[in-house]
């Protein structure tokens, strides 16, 4: 009786120390995803952004203007939203007759230096007329992951202000702000409303 109750005391202890053992392993699992998570989150927030200085000298040399010139404008937008994650460096042509369409092409090309080709078309209505054809320039704001550009940013050419000779407004969708700055000829009055939509492939239909 005695030894049977010795090896079933045994047998309890070996259970308690199993169960503790189990405790700890899963106590140890949980403080690792929590450190993965945070790590990861921290390499999120972490997005490298563009200096002032680095985005006057790509974005001058791409007009072919002078870096005070083009300086004025990244002044205004900097002191706006601070330093991009990413840019765009591309052309586009349009036109308008109250209904009209816009389409472009260009490069892609964030912080890190992953670069792909850029297509952006998009319908426009209001009362504008004329046409034009332009060297863009975009800066990208709070872009974390490549792939989220590729939708459609709705804008308002009405609302651009110039700089400089340069046109620059803003779109705007979720978190991800664009701010489209253009040189061009053409004449193009008006106001319009209508979005532009980015993709990896060209489109003929502007929707």
């Amino acid at each position: 009786m005695l030894i049977t109750n010795m090896r079933e005391k045994r047998h309890d202890r070996g259970r308690i120390n199993l169960i503790h053992f189990a405790s700890i392993v899963g106590l140890l699992v949980v403080l690792l995803l929590c450190l993965i998570n945070k790590s990861n989150a921290q390499q999120v927030d972490q997005v490298e952004t563009l200096t002032e200085s680095e985005v006057v000298k790509i974005a001058s040399r791409w007009f072919g203007m002078s870096s005070e010139s083009i300086a004025e404008v990244m002044d205004v937008i900097f002191n706006k939203h601070g330093g991009p994650s990413a840019y765009i460096r591309g052309e586009e042509a349009g036109g308008a007759f109250i209904f009209g369409a816009r389409y472009g092409r260009g490069e892609f090309v964030m912080s890190d230096g992953h670069s792909e080709p850029v297509y952006w078309r998009g319908p426009t209505i209001g009362p504008d007329y004329g046409g034009n054809a332009a060297k863009t320039f975009t800066l990208i704001y709070n872009l974390q992951n490549p792939d989220d550009l590729f939708r459609r940013y709705p804008g308002v050419d009405g609302s651009a202000f110039f700089i400089a000779g340069l046109a620059v407004n803003f779109q705007e969708r979720g978190d991800v702000i664009l701010a489209p700055i253009r040189a061009g000829v053409g004449g193009r009055l008006g106001v319009n409303v209508g979005y532009l939509k980015y993709s990896r492939k060209p489109g003929k239909i502007p929707f």
